[in-house]
């Protein structure tokens, strides 16, 4: 019988890690530029604004049996801009994300999607918005029931 326990003992942690849950959160700041095109500055004849600034992104994970959840967000943390041609100051704000679902093995799994940026002129308050949505689901069979990708950007 003592020859029996260690292997059941360890049977029976295996069984127990392998039905928890693992998770993990890493949260990074890293520093970016980028250089955009906005079409309402300038009085509405579009200027190049360079930006610089810090770029927050947290990843988190989650596997569960054979399901994997996976989330990434990303936001600007005091990203400033300045326009190439009229020297105004821009401000970015906003956020973007995206969610994965899936099994292990790859199907089936869902993806969304979701960018909402939104570039603010320090001198009148114009601003550049740009939103976008998108999502697709990818049954177990591999193919695709849902895709959808809507983007609208507008200035104010």
């Amino acid at each position: 019988m003592k020859n029996l326990r260690m292997p059941l003992s360890l049977a029976a942690v295996f069984l127990i890690l392998s039905m928890s849950v693992l998770a993990s959160t890493l949260s990074i700041e890293f520093p970016f530029t980028l250089s955009v095109f906005i079409p309402c500055a300038d009085q509405g004849n579009g200027e190049v604004v360079d930006f610089s600034g810090t770029l927050h992104e947290v990843i988190s994970s989650t596997v569960n049996g054979n399901r994997v959840h996976l989330n990434n967000l990303f936001n600007p943390q005091g990203a400033k801009g300045v326009g190439e041609t009229t020297g105004d100051v821009w401000e970015a704000t906003g956020e973007t994300r995206s969610d994965l679902n899936a099994s292990v093995s790859g199907f089936p799994f869902t993806n969304t999607f979701v960018n909402n940026f939104k570039l603010i002129n320090g001198k009148d308050h114009a601003s550049f918005l740009v939103h976008e949505n998108a999502h697709v689901t990818v049954n177990a069979d591999g193919t695709t029931t849902a895709n959808q990708d809507n983007f609208t950007f507008s200035c104010k």
